[in-house]
């Protein structure tokens, strides 16, 4: 049975037909948010795999939840260098899991 998504608030203009807001699919968890809530993972044209805070820089991107459970899941098993289709050199890794440390255990209400 599918329900009804509820359109954020910056989606709603009175008067005038709703916004789009972009939906992208977390590769930790597998769920659908809008992808300004998501963290944007990109293999630059370099080959290198690096966070992308802008959500603009060039390459191939991967989007994450902003909560610990769901970097880990997508590091352990390799969900991320399968969505990159890219091996995650270990500096790569090792600073991709610094920055993972410093986000919330729980996910945002």
């Amino acid at each position: 049975m599918a329900t009804a998504r509820k359109m954020p608030e910056a989606a709603v203009r009175p008067g005038l037909r709703p916004r789009r807001v972009p939906q992208r699919t977390c590769v930790g968890c597998g769920s659908v948010t809008a992808k300004r809530q998501l963290v944007r993972i990109v293999r630059g044209l370099d080959g290198e795999v690096r966070v992308d805070p802008t959500g603009k820089a060039a390459g191939r991107g991967a989007y994450l939840c902003a909560n610990s459970p769901c970097w880990d899941a997508a590091l352990k098993k390799k969900r991320l260098e399968r969505s990159l289709n890219v091996t995650i050199s270990p500096a790569g890794l090792e600073v991709l899991t610094h920055y993972a440390e410093d986000l919330p255990v729980e996910p945002a209400a």
